[in-house]
């Protein structure tokens, strides 16, 4: 299966940024409303500059108590950004996440921001494709005896 066959399986099209000069309160206060574990920061909502996930809050708010609620997107995020294009296959990109131990990645095309996927995205996509497999298999051994 394609990302771009595993965008089009998801319910919210586009991508959600904030702009690095947002605060991480309201960093939190989007990702809480929303239900998501991830950020895509964005100054003009189309190039991506880095991200922003639960996991770089929760650390930092280990680190430095409170007061991190008060600092930028841009402080935070993530800047050594991983992405893949539409046209990659699932499983490279699921050992692409794996490997690199993270659970969110944008999807660019031309330099530009077309989705982003996550982890939970793309295991369910490999999912569905094996089970189609296993499906077509027993088909033709059913087919043959």
């Amino acid at each position: 299966m394609f990302v771009t066959q595993i965008l089009a399986q998801k319910a919210t099209k586009g991508v959600l940024t904030i702009d690095p000069t947002a605060t991480i309160a309201d960093a939190v206060a989007e990702l809480s409303a929303r239900r998501i574990g991830a950020l895509v920061v964005s100054g003009d909502g189309r190039r991506a500059q880095g991200i922003l996930s639960e996991r770089d809050i929760v650390r930092e708010l280990g680190k430095s108590g409170g007061e991190v609620l008060k600092r930028t997107v841009g402080d935070l995020m993530t800047r050594n950004l991983q992405t893949c294009a539409p046209g990659e296959r699932s499983d490279g990109v699921l050992a692409r996440m794996t490997d690199g131990r993270f659970r969110h990645m944008p999807v660019e095309e031309d330099g530009l921001l077309v989705g982003l996927i996550s982890l939970g995205d793309v295991v369910k996509a490999r999912l569905s494709e094996v089970s189609m497999e296993k499906d077509a298999l027993e088909a033709m051994i059913g087919g043959h005896t």
